[in-house]
């Protein structure tokens, strides 16, 4: 599973709605559930190993929201 959500991942990598469509109807999860998975994906040994590169741009991108969100919380 972690190979299919990058590389599913790697062929849509910007957020849109035709996205968020095939999400829900080609792999029949919530937009919120992929995005859980996906971040999982990214982390796990399989996924580094299927796709090194669009691991890691799941893993900074989701560094810098994290950086982005603590600092609008600290202001």
């Amino acid at each position: 599973m972690p190979t299919d959500l990058l590389a599913f991942e790697a062929q849509h990598p910007h957020h849109t709605p035709t996205k968020t469509e095939r999400i829900r109807h080609e792999l029949r999860i919530s937009e919120v559930r992929y995005y859980v998975l996906l971040a999982r994906a990214a982390q796990s040994v399989e996924g580094i190993a299927a796709d090194p590169t669009t691991a890691r741009m799941v893993r900074e991108r989701a560094s810098r929201r994290a950086t982005a969100r603590a600092a609008r919380v600290a202001a």
